[in-house]
C-alpha cells in the first residue's frame, strides 16, 4: 500500500497540492490525471523519490521495488539490446556476468566451483533460464523485430530505445510501477500490446500519466486526479470519472444556488421584521441560521484548456498538392512505391496505414524534410505550409545559445515585425502568461514545447497544415482544443495520429497506405471503415489481425540446431515450471470449495452461523469457482503447447 500524508508540494509561489492524505491500495491501476503543470510527474517523481515533497510524507512497505520509466537511453550504445532488458535485473545480470567470467577462466579450484554452485542457486532463483526469452518476449510485444534483439543499441532510433527502456522496466517486475506518458513512442499494436500486458499480465500496482483517453479506459480502474491544489479519488476507467467528477461539480453549484436562495430569503425575514417586537425571537433564529450555513466549496479548476485558431493569411488555390510517382526507400528497405494523389483546398487528410508503412516519411517529402528517390511533389498556387514535425527535440536542437532563448524571444524570431501585445497574447493563448514568457527552451516539458510550436503555427497563418503525431504529449484539455480548432480550420490539412478518436471527428478524407499501394477514400473515417473493414486505429482490432496472421503463417519448424533444441528446453522447462503452479493452484482451490460443501452439509450447520457469515461462505465458493475454471483452461492450453513441444523435442533426438 502507498499511503500519502499531509502531503504538500509546491514551486516558488505556485502550490501543485497540499494536505493531500490517502492511500493506493496494492495490485491496482491507477491513472493520474490533470491539466500540464497540476503535478502530475512531480507525483510520480515524488513516489519515486527523485523529488522530495515541501511538507508531508509518502510512505510504503520497505521491501518495495519502485520502478520508473527512466529517459536516459543514450547511455547504452554500445550494448546488446538484449542485455540492456537483463539489466533490469541487477542481481540477475551480475551472477551472469560473473559465472561467464569464471568459466572462461576455466579454474577448476574448489572455491571456483563452490562459487558457480552459488551463482547456479542465484540464477535459478531469478528464473534467469528463462530471461532471454522473456525479454524477447517483451520486446517483440513492445514493437522491436527480432532481428534487433541481438544488435546494439545504437542500431535503434531515439523512438525504439525508449521502447528497450519500457521493456527494461516491464521485465524488472517492480512492486510499484511508475509510467509518464508510456505510449508517446509506441504504434498502435504496441499499444494494444501494453494495454492487454498491464491489464491481465502485470501483477503489481499500476501509476500512470497518459493523455489517451482510450487507453486510460482500457487499463485503469481508479482516477488520481489532480486538481484544485488537491488530489481525489475516483472509482472507475476514465469515462466513469469524467461523469462522476461532472456530477458531483454540478450538484455543488445546485446546492450552493440553493442556499443561496435561503439565504437570501433569511436575510428577507431578517431585515423585515428585526425590529418587530412580536418577531425578534424568529429574527435572531434566522440571524443564527444564516451565521451556521456552509456553502460547498467550489474552487477554481486548474485544467485550462489553449485557445486555438488557425486562420489563413490568404486562400490558396483550388489544387493544393500534387504527387507523382512518390517512391522512396532506406537502404534496401522500401517505404513507399508510386504513391499518386492530389490534395484539394479544404480537404482534411488523414494519412493512416500499419506501422512501418511509411506515412511519416511521406508527410516529411511533402514538406521538403526528405527526397523522393522518384517522383514528384508539387504545390499549387499561392500554397503556405505550416509543418507540425514528430520529432519536436530536432525543433530546438542546435547551439547552446538556441536552447538558452526563452519563449518569448524564440517565437518572436518568426514574426519579429509584430508587436510586444500580439506575441505575448499569442503566448497566452497557448497558456504561457507572466513570467511563463521567459521561460528557456530547453527547460519546456513536451506538453510546453507542443503548445509553443502550436503558436508558431497559428503566427504563421499558412493555408496548409501538416502535422504528424501532434497530440503526443498534450493533455486531454490539450487534444480537445486542437480537435476543434482543425475541425474549424478553413484551409488544407493532412496529418498523422494513432488517436482514432481525433482522425474520426477532424478527417474528411482518408489517405491508406497499404502493401498493395495507397487507397484515397473521399469520406470520413467512420464510412471507411465500414465499407472496407478494416479499422487500423481500432487497437483491439489490429491486435486481433496481427495474432490471426502470425498464427496462419506459422509452421511447425525441425529443430536442427544445439541453439534451437536447448531453447526449446528452456520453453518446456518454463511451461512444466508455471502448470505445476497452476496444479497447485487447482488442488488447492478445489480443496477449499469442498470445505465449504462440507460446512454446508454439516448437521445443525444453518442453525449456528448467521445469515451474513453464509452469505460470505457463499461468496467465497463462487469466487473460487470462477477463478478454478479460469485456471483449468489455462492449465489445459499451456499442456497442449507443453505437448507440442516435447513432441517436438523427441523428433530431434
Amino acid at each position: 500500500m502507498i499511503a500519502f500524508s499531509n502531503l504538500t508540494m509546491q514551486y516558488g509561489q505556485k502550490i501543485l497540492f497540499e494536505n493531500v492524505t490517502l492511500s493506493l491500495d496494492p495490485g491496482k491501476r491507477y491513472g493520474i490525471v490533470g491539466a500540464n503543470g497540476s503535478g502530475k510527474t512531480t507525483l510520480l517523481r515524488l513516489i519515486s523519490g527523485e523529488d522530495q515533497p515541501v511538507d508531508g510524507e509518502i510512505s510504503f512497505s520497505q521491501e518495495a521495488k519502485i520502478g520508473a520509466l527512466r529517459q536516459d537511453h543514450f547511455q547504452y550504445e554500445s550494448r546488446r539490446v538484449i542485455d540492456v532488458i537483463l539489466q533490469g535485473k541487477p542481481v540477475l545480470w551480475d551472477a551472469l556476468n560473473e559465472k561467464e567470467r569464471l568459466l572462461k577462466q576455466g579454474g577448476q579450484e574448489a572455491e571456483s566451483g563452490h562459487r558457480l554452485g552459488e551463482l547456479e542457486e542465484i540464477i535459478s532463483h531469478q528464473d534467469g533460464y528463462n530471461a532471454e526469452s522473456h525479454a524477447s518476449e517483451l520486446l517483440s510485444g513492445l514493437g522491436i523485430a527480432s532481428d534487433y534483439h541481438f544488435d546494439r543499441m545504437s542500431k535503434l532510433s531515439g523512438g525504439f530505445k525508449l521502447r528497450v527502456l519500457l521493456a527494461q522496466l516491464l521485465f524488472q517486475e517492480p512492486d510499484v510501477l511508475l509510467l509518464d506518458e508510456p505510449t508517446n513512442h509506441l504504434d498502435i499494436l504496441s499499444i494494444a500490446w501494453l494495454e492487454n500486458f498491464l491489464s491481465n499480465v502485470f501483477p503489481s500496482t499500476v501509476l500512470l500519466v497518459s493523455h489517451d483517453r482510450d487507453f486510460l479506459n482500457a487499463v485503469c480502474r481508479y482516477i488520481l486526479d489532480v486538481d484544485f491544489q488537491t488530489m481525489d479519488l475516483y472509482p472507475g476507467n476514465y469515462d466513469q470519472f469524467v461523469k462522476n467528477k461532472t456530477l458531483l461539480m454540478e450538484q455543488k453549484r445546485i446546492e450552493h444556488l440553493r442556499l443561496e436562495k435561503k439565504q437570501a430569503e433569511m436575510k428577507s425575514f431578517v431585515d423585515r421584521f428585526r425590529a418587530k417586537a412580536s418577531k425578534a425571537r424568529q429574527a435572531q433564529s434566522r440571524i443564527k441560521q444564516i451565521e451556521r450555513i456552509q456553502f460547498p466549496q467550489i474552487k477554481k479548476s486548474s485544467r485550462v484548456a489553449p485557445q486555438l485558431r488557425f486562420a489563413q493569411k490568404r486562400h490558396s488555390g483550388k489544387e493544393v498538392l500534387h504527387l507523382r510517382g512518390i517512391s522512396k526507400s532506406f537502404d534496401t528497405h522500401r517505404v513507399l512505391r508510386d504513391v499518386n494523389f492530389t490534395a484539394m483546398r479544404g480537404d482534411k487528410i488523414a494519412v493512416i496505414g500499419q506501422n512501418g508503412i511509411g506515412k511519416s516519411t511521406l508527410l516529411k517529402i511533402i514538406t521538403g524534410e526528405l527526397e523522393a528517390d522518384l517522383g514528384t511533389c508539387v504545390w499549387g498556387y499561392e500554397t503556405h505550409c505550416s509543418y507540425f514535425a514528430q520529432d519536436q527535440g530536432a525543433i530546438f536542437a542546435g547551439s547552446r545559445s538556441v536552447k538558452k532563448k526563452s519563449v518569448y524571444e524564440w517565437l518572436y524570431q518568426f514574426a519579429p515585425q509584430e508587436s510586444i501585445g500580439t506575441i505575448r497574447g499569442l503566448l497566452a493563448s497557448v497558456l504561457f502568461s507572466g513570467d511563463d514568457v521567459h521561460k528557456e527552451l530547453e527547460a519546456l516539458s513536451g506538453g510546453e514545447t507542443t503548445r509553443l510550436i502550436l503558436a508558431r503555427m497559428m503566427l504563421e497563418k499558412g493555408n496548409v497544415l501538416v502535422l504528424d503525431e501532434p497530440t503526443n504529449h498534450l493533455d486531454l484539455e490539450g487534444v480537445e482544443a486542437l480537435e476543434s480548432a482543425l475541425g474549424a480550420f478553413e484551409g488544407t490539412l493532412l496529418f498523422v495520429t494513432h488517436d482514432r478518436r481525433f482522425v474520426a471527428n477532424v478527417a474528411t478524407r482518408i489517405l491508406a497506405l497499404t502493401t498493395d499501394g495507397v487507397r484515397d477514400y473521399d469520406g470520413t473515417y467512420a464510412e471507411y471503415v465500414s465499407d472496407f473493414e478494416i479499422d487500423y486505429l481500432d487497437r483491439i482490432a489490429v491486435d486481433v489481425r496481427a495474432k490471426k496472421k502470425q498464427k496462419n503463417s506459422e509452421v511447425p519448424a525441425k529443430v536442427s540446431t544445439f541453439v534451437e533444441r536447448q531453447e526449446l528446453k528452456r520453453l518446456v522447462n518454463r511451461i512444466s515450471k508455471k502448470n505445476l503452479q497452476l496444479e497447485k493452484s487447482i488442488v488447492s482451490q478445489e480443496n477449499e470449495i469442498a470445505a465449504i460443501d462440507a460446512q454446508f452439509s454439516a448437521a445443525g450447520f444453518y442453525e449456528i452461523t448467521t445469515p451474513e457469515q453464509i452469505q460470505a461462505l457463499q461468496q467465497r465458493k463462487e469466487k473460487l469457482s470462477v477463478q478454478l475454471s479460469a485456471d483449468f483452461q489455462v492449465w489445459e492450453k499451456l499442456l497442449a503447447e507443453l505437448e507440442s513441444m516435447q513432441a517436438r523435442l523427441m523428433e530431434a533426438g
